[in-house]
Formats: structure tokens, sequence, C-alpha cells
């Protein structure tokens, strides 16, 4: 009889100020904060209504417990549940499982409690909702839980939190009846407050806000910026890591002395990565224009030289650059570094660093270095100016940079926007954290409400597929294939971290851009509130902590009130948003301040418009009620529709190794069907070559014979009539280090031709296999086709596509030990 799954939901319990021992280890004391407010229902924070008195960067972390808001079992005869929502007593009778869900992603440990227990119990936790199945090489997140008194508690690494969402308690043995009284994740935390905000009538876009802020605040570590990650190595800050996820601490938090504490931790730091070294220059710059900390720019002037220096040494020598994203544009990570398009995009980081570098310089009184680095940016932009098809070969990353340099003409954003921007699939990268980059050259492009729907695409639709956090990396086509918080394919980064505040980039460009708050000289004694609505957005509101106090604004452009709060020391210049209307007129606290020519008040030195807004500048502190007259209304915005070059036709599992007649009909490749790597293949003539490529030392992906001379039929057939006996053999990845669990393989076609291709897979060794396929145009490496998971390739599985040119396929785990391919077969279209 299978198994019965049962689950039953219930409200979420928050436990403050315990005393007990579970809160009271590892330095985590219970929090200090008192409750303020109600829960944000667009925030994952279940303490984003608890308020800090003065948190400082010197507090250390603080815990407090959290309860199930649901919880499954497998089956029903071996757990009476019926006290536990009012007890939280369960009556454990016989084998089985308990799986428990949070509600949200947690930075905490799990535990429960039992006066009784006998038998084995194992326990476990994951951020999707089924248990991890890494291989044994990694740490496990399943464990036998170590006994505290009644608690039992999963202790899975010396300081015992990890990126909770799910929680399994896991029966192994049982003998006689007991009971489970109490489950809890023990959550960590450090002291900050939500000192910013943002709304908008657009709920999603609200959410990624929130949910970008409860991303960086669940890694705001005890001394640094880090990640709570799964099952990684690197849970320390990385220094490019840090850029957004520092930009949305501080519009979120305005906790600029833990920023400031982070930049310090590293400054020394960046990992063998160039392009890393110079992102930390610009969080600096960042962090400089939001406090105006004169000192510590003053102390890291020498290290951000060294840095810059270092780029403009090896600018145009295509240095190895080790890592510049996880995009397959980018080289797919760690795996070809030095492609064309990541060296261009160094080249304009580099640029666009110098410019800024040359300005900070400027207001600080080092015209010397004002004028070297400034020399650096505008001798190589000219150069490249030269050749005016300069630009022709930038793909949307070193597209996205080069924008962001400052120095492109309007034809020269034109052309790059034409040519990268507009294909709805392929503007979006793979990682949040190149997409903050792209955001911001859209915004430069004044293309907002195509920002808006990118952010749409991948910020929302990890909301989407259940996400409480941002991810390290996401294709919007997952959601078709990957059940409600599932688990997602784990690619050339390794095991896809589902926390990763290297994505929150998106919380600083919605209050900068859509809210339109952003300094205009450093600590913002003078600042901009310009605010981009677009065609899809009525209306926008929210705050941004300052050092000199909280920057409040509101726009409505149906009903045409606004508000605006500066505070003391500031001056400000406010935007009225035309969205495409025309402005009849404007009055402030109920005087007329504008019709069409600027009315003299007191609150701002002077007015006038473009095309986007209406200016009042110089506006100085105080509260503004603002009412404008608007006529006519703003045009639809047309949404791009998602095209993918390349057709999936459809999964076959029922041919089974029998693929003569079938499949390759104008030729195959069996995969190490001669073992030691060796293929049987029969090529067409439109086929110049099939390679396979592992990130691992550069290598081919391993191969194994799991079985010669069978008559199994799930084994592929030596040829089109479907001869026995067989081979069953593949290819896989697998290795010690965790980026090595994916390969490619690349089909070279003579120019073009239209054909179908088949990929074979089988799980022959029953390891529960789930196997994601993406597809990439091998020339331009533009994602072609949605990505594909086969769910079930136990009795072997056929993913057939149709394209017309060289293509790339890159096979990713999902599930089991790894991802295998056991043949390639073509037919005509």
């Amino acid at each position: 009889m299978g198994k019965a799954y049962f689950a039953l939901t219930f409200l979420v319990l928050l436990s403050i100020g315990n005393n007990s021992v579970q809160a009271q280890i590892k330095g985590y004391p219970p929090i200090t904060a008192t409750k303020n407010g109600t829960i944000n229902p667009f925030s994952p924070d279940p303490i984003i209504n608890y308020t800090w008195a003065n948190p400082k960067a010197t507090d250390g972390l603080e815990s407090y417990q959290l309860h199930p808001v649901n919880y499954t079992v497998s089956d029903s005869r071996s757990f009476n549940t019926d006290d536990f929502k009012k007890n939280e007593v369960i009556v454990v009778n016989g084998e089985g499982y308990i799986r428990f869900d949070f509600g949200q992603t947690n930075a905490g440990w799990v535990e429960f409690d039992s006066p009784d227990l006998t038998g084995k119990v194992e326990m476990s936790i994951s951020e999707y909702n089924q248990t991890p199945n890494y291989p044994s090489n990694y740490p496990t997140k399943t464990l036998t839980p170590k006994k505290l008194g009644n608690t039992y508690r999963l202790e899975l690494n010396p300081d015992l939190y990890e990126g909770v969402r799910f929680a399994w308690i896991h029966v192994r043995s049982f003998s006689k009846s007991w009971r489970i009284t109490g489950v809890r994740v023990v959550c960590q935390t450090r002291p900050v407050n939500y000192n910013g905000s943002f709304s908008c009538s657009d709920t999603t876009l609200t959410r990624i806000w929130y949910t970008g802020a409860y991303t960086v605040k669940l890694n705001l570590l005890k001394d640094y910026l880090g990640a709570i990650l799964m099952n990684r190595g690197d849970r320390f800050s990385w220094t490019g890591d840090a850029h957004p996820s520092q930009a949305a601490s501080m519009v979120a938090f305005g906790n600029y002395d833990f920023v400031k504490k982070n930049i310090d931790y590293t400054s020394t730091q960046s990992n063998g990565i160039r392009s890393y070294a110079l992102y930390w220059v610009l969080s600096l710059i960042d962090y400089y224009k939001y406090t105006g900390d004169t000192a510590t720019l003053k102390k890291y002037i020498d290290n951000a030289s060294a840095k810059l220096d270092d780029a403009y040494k090896v600018y145009g020598t295509n240095p190895n650059l080790e890592f510049f994203g996880w995009d397959e544009r980018l080289g797919s990570g760690f795996e070809h570094p030095n492609l064309p398009e990541p060296q261009n995009a160094y080249k304009m980081v580099s640029i666009r660093a110098w410019k800024e570098f040359s300005e900070v310089m400027n207001v600080y009184g080092r015209k010397d270095l004002r004028d070297k680095y400034l020399s650096y940016a505008t001798e190589k932009i000219s150069d490249l100016k030269k050749n005016a098809a300069w630009y022709q070969d930038f793909g949307l990353h070193a597209g996205a940079d080069a924008v962001s340099t400052g120095f492109l003409n309007s034809n020269e954003k034109k052309a790059i926007y034409e040519k990268s921007f507009t294909d709805k699939v392929n503007r979006i990268s793979y990682s949040p954290f190149n997409q903050y980059f792209v955001i911001q050259a859209f915004a430069l492009m004044n293309k907002y409400d195509d920002a808006l729907s990118s952010i749409r695409d991948l910020w929302g639709g990890q909301i989407k597929y259940g996400g409480t956090t941002f991810f390290e990396d996401y294709r919007p086509s997952w959601n078709a294939v990957v059940s409600k918080n599932g688990p997602v394919p784990n690619n050339q980064c390794g095991f896809t971290s589902l926390c990763h505040p290297w994505g929150a980039g998106a919380t600083k460009w919605l209050s900068e851009e859509v809210l339109g708050i952003k300094p205009t000289s450093p600590g913002f004694s003078t600042f901009d509130i310009l605010p981009h609505l677009g065609r899809t957005l009525t209306n926008v509101s929210g705050k941004t902590p300052t050092p000199r106090g909280v920057i409040s604004a509101s726009f409505d452009v149906s009903t045409g009130l606004s508000n605006v709060s500066i505070p003391v020391g500031t001056l400000g210049r406010i935007g009225i948003p035309k969205v495409e209307k025309t402005i009849m007129s404007i009055k402030i606290n109920g005087v007329l301040a504008w019709n069409g020519r600027s009315r003299a008040l007191q609150t701002f030195d002077g007015a006038s418009e473009d095309a986007q807004f209406v200016y009042f500048t110089g506006v100085k502190p105080g509260n503004y009620q603002i009412v404008t007259t608007y006529k006519g209304k703003s045009p639809r915005y047309s949404e791009l529709a998602e095209v993918y070059p390349a057709k999936f036709i459809g999964i076959d599992s029922i041919t089974s190794g029998n693929w003569g007649k079938v499949y390759g009909k104008d030729g195959y490749v069996l995969c190490n069907y001669n073992g030691d790597g060796k293929d049987k293949k029969s090529l067409p003539s439109y086929v110049t070559g099939v390679n396979y490529y592992k990130v691992k030392g550069n290598s081919l992906p391993l191969n194994v014979v799991w079985r010669t001379n069978t008559n199994d039929s799930r084994a592929l057939s030596p040829d089109a009539a479907n001869s026995f006996p067989r081979t069953a053999a593949c290819l896989f990845a697998m290795d010690a280090d965790q980026i090595g669990y994916t390969f490619t393989s690349t089909i070279d076609i003579k120019g073009t031709k239209d054909f179908k291709v088949s990929l074979y897979f089988v799980d022959w060794d029953n390891k529960g296999r789930k196997i994601a396929v993406e597809m990439f145009d091998a020339a331009s490496s533009k994602l072609i086709a949605p990505v594909k998971i086969v769910e079930n390739c136990l009795g072997g599985a056929y993913l057939t596509y149709s394209y017309n040119k060289s293509v790339k396929f890159r096979i990713n785990m999902v599930r089991g030990d790894n991802a295998v391919l056991s043949g390639v077969f073509f037919d005509p279209n």
C-alpha cells in the first residue's frame, strides 16, 4: 500500500524572550526588540514589526523562535496529530516522517521536544520541500539529533544555523508509542530596523522590495555580511557579492556602521576575481554617497587607487578574469572566464569605476586623483570610439556595463538597447547579481517599463515559485517545470542557494528609480526625488533613511496627490512625474506653485520642466502636500512576448532503448558505448561534431558503462535495427568541487539546417535522478528553449527539440547522484 499524505495549516507562532536553554546557546540571547505595530503583509520577515532601541554594528546575534505554519505526515496511521494545533503534541505510532513548513526561509536550527522518545530518529532541513540528497562527499542535512534533556536538536555545523524553510522528523525504527511535545526553529538575527520602506500599485514589486531586504537581513552575520548557504563552502563575505547586498541594506535599514564594517572586512579580499575588486570600489563610492563619511573614504583612497591602477594596467590584455557571473554568456562561471563578452564587460566596469571615483575625488578635494582617473576613463573610451562600431559585438552584460559608464551618446544607447534589451527571454541574466547592472542600464536608457517587466520576470518569478528570499540564480522558465517550492536545478554554480544576498539589488533600484530618492551630494545634503512610474504604475510611496533623517515621499498619478517630507540639513529637487500626461497646475501646501511656469514660493528656489517632470529645485526642509492637476491619459505598455527560437517538441518515455525507426534517421551518437569515453556514432552530413565539456579541470565529463551484453530494453540498441545484446552506458559529471556536477554537449552544424535533435536519458541504476536540460545557441550562448526537466527516466526518456544552427545543451542535476546522458539522435525536421 502506498504512503498517504496528510497536511494541516495553522497560524505561525512566535516566541520572543524565551530564557530556556534552546535560546541561550552559542551567543544567541533572546531578541531585545519590542513589538511595534503589525506585520507588513508584503514582507516575509516574521519579526518586521519588532524594533530595536539603538542597533549597532557591534551588537551580537540574538534569537527568536518560530513554530510551523503547517505540516505533512507520510502516513496518518503513524502520527496522531489531533492535539498538535492546540498543544503541539504529536503521538508517534509507527515509522515514517513529518515534514514541517516554517513559512519562509530562516537563519536558524531546528529542534523538537519529547519526554519519552524511543526508537531511532533522524532530522533534516531544506530550503525546498524535499530533503536534500547531496552526494556523500558533502555535508549532510540529515543527522541523528543531539539529545539535550528532553530536547533533540539538529546540529549540522559549529554555528548551528543554516537556511531553513522545511524540516523533517524521520522515525527510522519504532517499538512503542511516544510523543512530540514541541517543534521549533530557533532563528538568529542581527539587531536591525526597517528604517526604509517601499510600496506601489503593483504588489509584486512591493513584495520584491521587502523580499530583497529580508534576504539581506538573514545574511547579516555577527561580524560581516555573508551567507547562510545550505551546502556550500563559501560562507563568508565575497567582495563582489557584497556590492548589491550592501546597497540594499542601506536603503532598507540605513545600517551604515555595519556596511562600513563589511567594507573594511572585504577591503583586502577580492578572492582572485578582478571584477570583484572593482565592485568593491563601487561599494565604497555608494557608501560615501549615502553617508558622507569622509574619514572612511580617506582611509581607503590608497586601497581603491591600487585596485583602479591594476585595472588600468591589465586593460586590453585579456586578463584572467576567473569569474564574471554564472550566466552562459559570461563563460558559465568558472568554465570559460575569458570569453569576449566578460572581457568587454570588464573594460566597461573599469571605465565606470575610474569615472565615478574621479567624481568622488573631485568632491573630496583630491584634484590630482580626479584628473588621473578621469584621464584613464576618457583615454580608453576615446580609443574605443575611434571605431564607430566599437560596441557591435557587445552582448547584454557588456552592453549594460557600457551604458553605465555614462559616456554613451543616444545613438549608441539606442543600438545597444535594440540589440540586447528587447528580447524578453535573453534580457534576463541567469543571476540576480548580474541583472542588477542590467536594470541600472535600463534606467540610464530611460526604459523603465522594460526594466520593471524584467524585474517582474526575474525577481517576481522567484516569488511565484514560492521563494521568500532571492536565489543565487534563476530562470523564469523554471516555474513551468518545478513544483511550488520544489527542488530546483543545480547547475554551473553548483548546488543552487535559495537565499543569496547578492540577489537583493532590486531593492535599492526600486528605492532609487521608482520611488526616486537618491543622493546628489555625499550624505544626502542634497538629493533628488524623481519617481519613475512608467506606464504600468499609478502610485508609489516609501522612505529612505539618511544620516540627516528619513526622507519620505508618495506620488499618486491617478489622483494627483503627493506628499514629501524633507529632514533638516538637506535640500531637495522634487520631480512631479508627467507619466506622458499634461500637467495643468501644481499646488504645494495649498498654494499655486506651477501652471505652466513657476510661481515664486519661499519653500523652493525655482521650477522648470522637461518631457518627464516638472522640477522644483532647492526645496527646503519640511512637510509638503502636493496636488497636481493632470490632463490626458498615460499610454498602455505593450508587454513583449517570450520568443524562443528553438522548439521543444516533447518528452518520450515509451520508446526506451529501441530508438531504431523512431529516432536517428539522419544519424546518432551513443555516448560512451565503446567505453573509456568513446562514442559509437554515425553523424549526419550537416553535423561536423558533437563535443562535451565539464568544468572541473577543463575536461571531458566522466563516463561509465553500467552493463554490457544486456537484453534490458532500456539500454540503447547498437543500431537502427533495435538489436540485442546491448550496452548501457552514459556520460556524467561529478566531482569533489560542486561546480563539477554539470556538463555540456555542443553540436556543431554546417551553416544553417533545419533538424531535430533528441537526447536520451536513463536512470539505469535507479538513483532517483531528475535532470534539467538547458538549450543554447552555440554561437551567442543565448537561451533558445525553455528549461525542461526529465522527472523520471528509470525506463528511459527522450527530449526532442528542433533548431537550425549549432546548439549547446547543458545537462544539470536536480535530484539523484548526478546528471547523465546516454544518446543524441538526429532527424529531419
